[in-house]
């Protein structure tokens, strides 16, 4: 059996729960991995989405941040918060395992202003998260580690390289640590599939952004190996977007086998 894995940056579950439940019951993925919750563990809308044939796992923040793990496999081995700095209390990580993958939500800071101690605390973020990466690969189990990534990987990512150049987001320092990431073995699944340019996960609220198409591809999944071997697609489904009251992200899913 395949496995249909989806991340979305849901911009409040609470303000989107009609278009999340639309969509999981119109989409049916095996997991989803939520971002941008914005609410604590207690406000989340568990008892409609266990309704709609989920378990919930959930790392909650009060109006700001906080990912989930939702699965119709049971999640076990569940762990909050990404490894390395014990003083960081922003809801930005959650691990689980379901099925035999170990699967990963992530919501990286976004940075800006830029330069500045929130793009400071962007990149140690990042080291931290490359630093867990290598630890999850000596472990040999496959893993998925998804999410708002905040980085548009090159030029090809954003709808007007020149005007965005200095934004957290495209800043040479943030991409090179993003590659760095890739470049411990992991491979980036829509790129590896769609070398194509001008596909994006993120259109902004203001100036009409979604109606021409102006656009930032800022959601990924970085595969192990183990999990790259078995990458059969991935594609971004933009229908959730266009939907009243939408988040400013869509879902990105892959199919493993």
């Amino acid at each position: 059996m395949g496995m249909r894995i989806a991340t979305w940056n849901v911009n409040s579950i609470r303000a989107r729960l009609p278009n999340v439940l639309e969509w999981l019951t119109a989409f049916a993925p095996d997991a989803v991995l939520l971002q941008e919750i914005k609410c604590q563990d207690e406000q989340f809308p568990r008892l409609e989405i266990e309704a709609a044939g989920y378990h919930c796992q959930i790392h909650g923040q009060k109006s700001y941040n906080g990912v989930a793990i939702l699965s119709r496999h049971p999640l076990t081995n569940i762990t909050v918060g990404l490894p390395g700095d014990s003083s960081d209390e922003q809801a930005r990580y959650i691990e689980a395992d379901v099925e035999g993958w170990r699967v990963a939500s992530l919501y990286l800071p976004n940075g800006n202003p830029a330069p500045g101690d929130k793009f400071e605390y962007k990149l140690a973020w990042m080291r931290r998260l490359i630093d867990h990466a290598r630890s999850l690969l000596l472990t040999g189990t496959p893993f998925v580690l998804g999410g708002d990534y905040n980085i548009c990987p090159t030029d090809d990512d954003v709808y007007d390289p020149a005007n965005w150049q200095n934004d957290a987001l495209c800043r040479p320092d943030s991409r090179a640590l993003f590659h760095t990431l890739r470049h411990l073995g992991l491979t980036e699944a829509f790129r590896a599939l769609h070398p194509e340019k001008g596909r994006y996960t993120f259109w902004d609220y203001q100036a009409g952004a979604w109606q021409r198409d102006q656009g930032l591809r800022i959601d990924h999944f970085l595969l192990s190996p183990q999990a790259a071997d078995r990458l059969v697609a991935c594609e971004i489904d933009k229908t959730p977007r266009g939907r009243d009251k939408a988040s400013d992200h869509t879902p990105i899913w892959i199919e493993l086998t």
